[in-house]
């Protein structure tokens, strides 16, 4: 057996009915028993966007977001819905609905937790996420280090290197013919002159560059979606019948089972918005705020932006366009669909920009992700040293990405994804009683702070 299949046998235990279940499972529990808080809180999670930093961290709220947004907001907008409806149909954009609508209720439980249980490190730095909320909360160094383990395992192998160089490197060759090398090196470069500076130069870049690709690129989706209008209720229809019924083979398309599309779905999907992940929040724990829930309800929003919003555009574009069914894959397939809204030009122009600076910003993210993980592994062994070996491997990866073929690399994607989401998902679970606790007494002390006021102006 070669390592491709082998690699395929892993995923496919790895993406099984278990870790569907636990994932979705968790999302649905948490949903229940915070009583749709991702849907009559999410007002109130945006107008936290908003509301100045105080209390103890190293980021502003925004600036967390806006660091875990650039590690979320990536080739899975672009690259990985294209592959999700090429394999798994129209029906696959459902189910990364479904995931990403529970998944903001996980998003917000593992984001409140990080804050709640962070802790300084040796320099004095805000150290906190999955390691030590399944340390500190559950008492499991054992699992901690697992998720560490495999947290530095997705930054290498995952959604941190390759899946986002190659797509960077097969953009800029299919619209500007710059050679694969040329587009390493560079990358390679600009990756070591923002990471080295820590996590307020990556946040730095983050603010900067988050909000405006995103709004960009929505704008040119709104675009396309206007010019294709009288499609849009059609492609709706389309997706959720797909969801639930077997596509037959045309064209391009082979044809998908509705397992499949359940199955490339929700895990297109964890690795678009990162729900349930862990990776989200090593980010919120650094957001200077006293309150844990409240940076739990601004991360929250992190997958609104990137699964209901930004990936949905996607879909659609590529479903009304019907490109999905074509002969083309990958980012060449969301380029086609936006030339076939415009120009030629055009749409090369525009998935390549965003790719590049959607995928440039997702590396950054993961760099600061692994390197907690690498940190919370070796830092009492290694001390500056580990991090110094991190970093260059991290960037000889970068220059080696571009090089993998492309199946390969979101096999191995979705693999390590999975298993680090595992110990994460085990831990909401056992922690669940404290996710509970702490949301409640919030909201309770909220609505007691505003009857306050009203009852003294009535005496």
């Amino acid at each position: 057996m070669n390592f491709h299949a082998l690699l395929a046998d892993i995923n496919a235990i790895v993406w099984g009915p278990i870790t569907l279940c636990l994932l979705v499972g968790t999302g649905l529990y948490l949903t229940i028993r915070l009583k749709l808080l991702q849907v009559f809180q999410l007002p109130f999670a945006l107008s936290l966007l908003f509301k100045p930093a105080t209390g103890k961290g190293d980021l502003s709220s925004f600036a967390a977001l806006c660091t875990a947004l650039s590690a979320t907001i990536g080739t899975g907008n672009i690259v990985g819905v294209a592959t999700a409806i090429k394999i798994g149909g129209p029906g696959a954009l459902f189910w990364m609905w479904l995931a990403a609508f529970f998944g903001m209720a996980t998003k917000y439980a593992e984001c409140m937790l990080a804050v709640k249980y962070r802790t300084t490190d040796a320099k004095g730095n805000i150290a906190g996420g999955p390691m030590y909320y399944i340390e500190r909360g559950l008492g499991l160094k054992w699992l901690a280090k697992i998720f560490a383990v495999f947290g530095v395992g997705v930054a290498f192998f995952g959604i941190g290197t390759f899946a986002q160089v190659n797509a960077i490197s097969d953009a800029m060759t299919i619209a500007f013919n710059v050679p694969t090398w040329v587009t390493a090196l560079i990358l390679t470069t600009m990756v070591a002159a923002v990471t080295l500076g820590g996590v307020k130069r990556i946040a730095n870049v983050a603010q900067k560059l988050v909000p405006t690709m995103a709004l960009g690129y929505v704008l040119a989706c709104i675009w396309i979606l206007f010019s294709f209008s009288e499609q849009i209720i059609p492609a709706l229809e389309l997706v959720i019948h797909s969801a639930f019924t077997p596509i037959s083979a045309a064209g391009g398309f082979l044809g998908a089972t509705v397992a499949q599309a359940i199955q490339i779905g929700i895990a297109r999907g964890v690795f678009s918005n990162e729900s349930g992940l862990g990776s989200a929040p090593i980010a919120a724990a650094a957001a200077k705020t006293n309150e844990p829930v409240e940076q739990g309800l601004v991360s929250m929003t992190g997958t609104f932006f990137d699964t209901i919003l930004i990936c949905t555009m996607t879909g659609l574009v590529l479903i009304i366009t019907g490109v999905w069914n074509g002969d083309t894959a990958g980012a060449a397939m969301t380029s086609a669909a936006f030339a076939s809204g415009g120009s030629v030009i055009v749409g090369q122009y525009i998935v390549t920009i965003a790719l590049v600076c959607f995928a440039f910003t997702t590396i950054l993210g993961w760099h600061y992700y692994g390197e907690r993980c690498w940190n919370y592994l070796t830092n009492q062994r290694l001390g500056d040293k580990g991090i110094k070996i991190y970093q260059l491997t991290f960037l000889g990866l970068i220059a080696v990405g571009a090089f993998i073929q492309l199946d390969l690399i979101w096999m191995l994607a979705d693999t390590v994804n999975g298993l680090m989401a595992i110990p994460n998902l085990i831990a909401l679970i056992g922690l669940r009683h404290v996710i509970l606790t702490e949301t409640n007494h919030y909201f309770e002390n909220k609505k007691r702070q505003v009857s306050q006021p009203q009852t003294a102006n009535s005496n």
